[in-house]
């Protein structure tokens, strides 16, 4: 601010100082002519200097140390107009050096000042509680700094004019946390950040974005898997990238695996079993890929070592986990020790895995409906198939029939009924990495009766029964 004009009048009084002139030395006061400024202080030689107050028509004021004539030295200054007010060191009527700026708005700063701005290191807190300290630059933070944001976020790193930019490092108060590259205010470039649900992502930003990120995921196999009543299986799931590269920067996605079974009313026989299911244990049934629905279906493990057989029948090349085959082209049996599914499983270098697979039986509320293709085993006349009859259940009418005709049974053993299934993996992340949550990953099962040498005959899928 520059000091404010010397009035002057001519005067012939001596032993005093002349009225309308500025005292010359000790204390004084003046109002200068234009009437805006009256200071009341110390004088010498005719100028402000030593100490003084200096107040402004508008409601602004000065007090503290003169020097000259000008502003200069420790002192406090408000400004009416933005309600402002500086303690500290000045320098020809400017803040400069060290002060404290308290602003009317909301906020302090404490810290090195350059002709009224913020220049060097300081302490800022702004209106919205948020806390800065490091360098500023124009007003700006600019070079290192820490902030601690209004959300309890706190960044350390490269400012560049107000923005984060160059390396640096934020902490999430929700636990997440990113060290790399920014550039204006965004993640960009190198990083890597540790989300607060537990995935990791090691890669490439661009606009706040991982470049390299999974976007679906994939159950490694033949289009449609099938496996022996009873056996296990290993399951492989490739998390990848729109252009279908596999995304290894990421770790840590929790997937939970779960099975249905096929949902349908069949208008003609088969060797495949469906399901009635009791009003109370009725679930919306699930859509999928492969033009049908299916309902909920329990997954579950052998309750002892015993030996077990392999896992899948032909057409599984290296992805479907298929063991060697005996002279006779079934699965040999292999000893496993006993132990439960893990129904999830975490994602490593964008990719998991889940062993001893296998479907348990019927829950309850679920009851089979067994159909044959051939009238010969069905007991039935040649070229007129009926459906298989088996001993009555609970469920049944007396004499082990159904008024629609068709016969069914409870499972005798722990293990799935020939027929069509679904395996389903599902991203259960929480909370959800970057807000997104993976599509639903499906596979197309096909269980074969024990000793089964080939698929079983789906109504629509290949020749017919005979007629």
């Amino acid at each position: 601010m520059a000091s404010a004009s010397e009035g002057s009048t001519n005067s012939r009084l001596t032993g005093r100082d002349p009225p309308g002139r500025p005292p010359q030395d000790g204390y004084g006061v003046y109002v200068y002519p234009n009437s805006f400024f009256r200071y009341e202080g110390e004088w010498k030689g005719g100028k402000k200097h030593g100490h003084g107050k200096l107040l402004f028509k508008d409601g602004s004021y000065y007090e503290g140390e003169f020097a000259e004539g000008e502003i200069t030295g420790e002192g406090c200054q408000h400004w009416a107009l933005s309600g402002n007010t500086y303690t500290g060191q000045f320098v020809l009527g400017e803040p400069q050096g060290h002060g404290v700026m308290k602003y009317k708005a909301g906020g302090r700063y404490e810290g090195e000042l350059s002709r009224g701005m913020r220049e060097g290191h300081g302490h800022l807190v702004d209106a919205d509680g948020q806390v800065y300290w490091g360098s500023f630059h124009k007003n700006k933070q600019h070079g290192r700094g820490r902030m601690v944001f209004r959300n309890g976020d706190e960044y350390e790193g490269d400012w560049v004019q107000g923005q984060r930019q160059g390396h640096g490092v934020l902490r999430c108060a929700n636990g997440s946390t990113y060290e790399g590259q920014w550039h204006r205010g965004v993640f960009s470039g190198l990083g890597d950040m540790a989300h607060c649900s537990g995935v990791v992502y090691r890669g490439i930003w661009i606009n706040g974005h991982p470049v390299a990120r999974a976007t679906r995921m994939v159950i490694l196999g033949p289009e449609v898997m099938d496996m022996v009543q009873g056996c296990s299986l290993t399951l492989t799931v490739e998390l990848q990238q729109d252009n279908g590269e596999i995304a290894t920067s990421e770790d840590g996605r929790v997937l939970e695996i779960s099975a249905g079974v096929r949902y349908v009313q069949l208008a003609a026989y088969s060797d495949v079993s469906f399901f009635r299911v009791d009003d109370g244990h009725m679930r919306t049934p699930i859509q999928t890929p492969f033009g049908f629905q299916c309902i909920p279906y329990p997954l579950t493990s052998p309750t002892s070592g015993a030996r077990e057989p392999g896992a899948a029948l032909g057409g599984a090349g290296a992805d479907s986990a298929v063991p060697k085959e005996d002279p006779s082209g079934l699965p040999m049996t292999r000893t496993r020790a006993a132990r439960c599914p893990e129904a999830c499983q975490r994602v490593e270098q964008g990719c998991a895995q889940f062993s001893d697979v296998r479907l348990g039986p019927p829950p309850p509320g679920y009851h089979p409906i067994l159909f044959l293709d051939s009238p010969l085993e069905g007991g039935g006349r040649p070229g007129s198939p009926e459906p298989m009859r088996t001993a009555p259940t609970a469920q049944d009418p007396p004499g082990g029939s159904r008024p629609d005709g068709v016969a069914t049974t409870e499972p005798a053993a722990a293990a799935a009924f020939p027929g069509e299934y679904v395996v389903l993996v599902r991203d259960v992340t929480a909370p959800p990495f970057l807000g997104h949550t993976l599509p639903t990953a499906f596979k197309h099962l096909r269980v074969l009766a024990k000793g089964a040498d080939r698929r079983p005959h789906i109504p629509g899928e290949g020749p017919e029964a005979p007629r």
